[in-house]
């Protein structure tokens, strides 16, 4: 069997944002930089399933600069056996459609049994890029998945839906999984695993040997929202806070007028 798990490094999410002098997306300085929270499943649900299958092969796939080497080495401790750097220090102003096609451009002739990713990245929050790559494949895919077993080339999912209901679907293999959180407990990697993944291999592809797709959207304008007036908090005890609640509906509102 052959897995392919790909991963995107985004920023913490307690970080400090900036929109970039381009006012298209966010500033890259001084940010602390970390695996998107989604890909994390997506990694352990593989690795999971390599376990599994006692000769299963299992790669992990990252556009973007030299910077998301370092994310990816965490991947490789984690259990991946190699990973496929696609260089390109311009990743960010690719779009969903342009990054989907990148990966299946990689993939294509690899005979992957299961593609792994996760449901959305944190930054770009499109959901669109898994279920891309199974499009472009002209593989079955499931989004959202929250529970996988595999089973002699047949996979049972389940797939969050709104309000709290979940789908259970069967797909037979070759096919294409994006993963939700809550899907499994990510592992740490332990320090012997942090050692051996600075020995597996980690080749770099250049993004223009696989970008074969034009882009068919583009952002805009990137911006903070306009900020709201603020709250009011009231003290006192109960008596006294109802007057002044009811003054305060009586002079800035109509509810009592």
């Amino acid at each position: 069997m052959k897995i392919l798990v790909c991963i995107k490094q985004v920023p913490d999410m307690e970080s400090k944002f900036k929109v970039d002098a381009g006012g298209t997306w966010y500033a890259k300085t001084d940010l602390a930089w970390r695996m998107n929270e989604y890909d994390e499943y997506a990694v352990e649900q593989a690795v999971q399933l390599k376990t599994q299958i006692p000769d299963a092969d299992l790669t992990v796939l990252c556009i973007g600069s030299d910077q998301v080497k370092e994310t990816m080495k965490k991947a490789l401790a984690m259990g991946c056996d190699r990973g496929a750097h696609i260089a390109d220090d311009d990743a960010s102003s690719k779009e969903p459609y342009q990054i989907a096609g990148v990966i299946a451009e990689y993939a294509k002739d690899k005979n992957f049994d299961v593609i792994f990713t996760g449901m959305q990245s944190q930054d770009r929050g499109s959901g669109q890029v898994g279920i891309l790559v199974a499009e472009i494949l002209g593989m079955p895919g499931v989004s959202t998945v929250v529970h996988f077993a595999y089973n002699d080339g047949v996979v049972e999912a389940k797939r969050e839906l709104e309000g709290g209901i979940k789908a259970c679907v069967k797909v037979a293999t070759p096919a294409v999984f994006t993963c939700q959180l809550g899907l499994n407990t990510p592992r740490y990697p332990t320090l012997p695993n942090i050692m051996k993944a600075k020995k597996k291999e980690l080749l770099s592809i250049p993004v223009a040997d696989l970008l074969k797709v034009d882009s068919r959207q583009e952002t805009a304008k990137m911006y903070f929202p306009e900020k709201k007036g603020g709250g009011l908090v009231l003290e006192g005890d109960a008596a006294e806070l109802a007057d002044k609640l009811i003054k305060i509906l009586k002079e800035k509102t109509a509810v009592l007028g």
